[in-house]
């Protein structure tokens, strides 16, 4: 039942006001929680983390704890990292750090702290947003709207096997791949089998979540020498489950549906700009005027937009 969406533009622009608009139009499909993987300017040095404490009580230890890591691996902070705190328990937490030595040494480091601080993405340019609550709610409190950049990915949750927390919420950071986040809607049926997998090839999965899973299976089949596109093909008849997830970097996003398409993808297309969502009245907030949809709607169908040419592949 949850709602994903994602959203290129031509240009840098106000990709976060519009994931918002396409996660509001969505939020009757999992108000649990919201989630927003934001791409913005590239930088050439130093990586973009966001972070979440779960007692803001320990913020200064925790940071304290998470700075000699970083200096372990060759890294600090290059700025001050902002917080944010309200009434809930939990804390956000934004860092621009210097490159550390080895990102999958220096983050397998950093995930010894996962009971108190845990890092939830990490990249040049990708920022994951997520927490309690719908569209509007999160994006208030986290200045979403505000947030600058030429793609991104939105979710609305329903949770329905694992936790109703900020940490078990979409999107996901396809650990520890930099710039490489996911939105899912399904499930994965044989996701404890490819769990193991991927663990005993020195992954670390944070949450019971299979859409998590996805992340890092498709990296790792990139990292093994897929291509994107083949890697997309791939997970249809590798996964077992009933799923639509698109899967973003620095490049563009892909999307790919399951054999058996029991859940929707509404594309649009129009002057070099794209928005695609679970629901069609979600992309016509976006395109008010006429527009052709295309509905994604047979099986094992996959594709990928890219940031630059804006070319969909199927």
């Amino acid at each position: 039942m949850c709602g994903i969406a994602g959203r290129i533009l031509t240009g840098i622009g106000r990709v976060g006001a519009d994931l918002v608009e396409l996660m509001d139009a969505q939020e009757h499909r999992g108000a649990d929680s919201t989630g927003f993987a934001i791409y913005g300017p590239a930088r050439d040095t130093g990586y973009v983390l966001r972070g979440m404490g779960f007692d803001k009580n320990r913020l200064g230890r925790d940071m304290e704890e998470f700075r000699a890591i970083l200096k372990a691996h060759g890294s600090d902070f290059l700025e001050d990292p902002t917080f944010l705190t309200d009434d809930h328990k939990h804390y956000s937490a934004r860092m621009i750090i210097r490159d550390p030595r080895d990102i999958a040494r220096w983050i397998r480091d950093a995930d010894t702290m996962v009971e108190h601080f845990e890092v939830q993405s990490c990249g040049r340019s990708l920022e994951i947003i997520k927490d309690i609550g719908g569209s509007k709610a999160v994006a208030d409190k986290h200045g979403v709207r505000d947030m600058l950049g030429t793609h991104g990915l939105g979710h609305a949750r329903l949770a329905t096997e694992s936790s109703v927390v900020p940490n078990a919420s979409h999107p996901f950071w396809a650990r520890p791949f930099p710039d490489v986040a996911i939105v899912h809607n399904g499930q994965i049926t044989d996701y404890y089998t490819w769990r193991d997998r991927l663990m005993r090839k020195g992954y670390r999965f944070l949450t019971q979540n299979d859409s998590e899973l996805i992340a890092v299976w498709v990296s790792d089949q990139i990292a093994s020498g897929l291509t994107p596109a083949q890697a997309l093909k791939k997970s249809i008849t590798s996964i077992d489950g009933v799923f639509t997830y698109m899967i973003a970097d620095a490049d563009g996003i892909g999307f790919a549906k399951d054999r058996f398409a029991m859940k929707p993808l509404v594309v649009v297309e129009q002057g070099g700009e794209m928005a695609a969502a679970t629901e069609e009245q979600a992309v016509r907030r976006i395109f008010t005027g006429e527009c052709d949809v295309i509905n994604h709607d047979g099986p094992s169908l996959t594709g990928i937009w890219g940031v630059g040419n804006r070319s969909l592949a199927a």
